[in-house]
């Protein structure tokens, strides 16, 4: 699998990983209930992304990095790690890991923090899609988001393209 090693600031182990292949990507459809379709390769051992590339010490940056480590991981509705995640519950997971407590529904999550245009996104911002809002995922960066998307689906790295972006915040 990969190395552990200490984050700097705060003395956590860091899963650290090579990129292996090209990253994930998946079509929409539907919301929570329906799979998104998907033409991508199955998972690899390792991330997609590796959570020792992002850099950063802002809030966001440090949840992306929890979140990148949970790739592989299954999709549960309702769930909130550390086994399993429903899209809300891994944001929530992710951002509890950098001391910030969020609600366990992507609806709430949408309201809170500074909003951010699509066009200024940066590593660590929440990406909510769909009207009302039904799903959210933490923006990697390149059009990307690591988010857990529908059942039989693991917690993955996927493309923004096509997927009907709502709103987005930077907390």
């Amino acid at each position: 699998m990969g190395q552990h090693s200490a984050h700097p600031k705060s003395g956590r182990k860091l899963l650290r990983a090579g990129v292996t292949g090209a990253v994930l990507a998946a079509a929409v459809a539907g919301t929570a209930g329906p799979a998104f379709a998907s033409t991508a390769a199955p998972v690899d051992s390792a991330p997609a992304v590796a959570p020792a590339s992002v850099a950063g010490t802002s809030v966001g940056a440090t949840a992306l990095r929890s979140a990148l480590t949970q790739q592989g991981k299954p999709y549960a509705w309702g769930a909130a790690g550390p086994n399993a995640y429903d899209c809300s519950g891994l944001v929530q997971w992710a951002f509890k890991q950098a001391g910030v407590d969020l609600p366990h529904s992507s609806s709430a999550q949408s309201t809170l923090g500074t909003p951010v245009a699509q066009s200024q996104l940066q590593p660590g911002d929440l990406v909510f899609f769909y009207t009302p809002v039904s799903h959210v995922g933490i923006y990697v960066g390149d059009g990307k988001i690591v988010h857990a998307s529908t059942s039989g689906q693991p917690v993955k790295v996927s493309s923004m393209a096509g997927m009907p972006f709502h709103n987005a915040s930077r907390l």
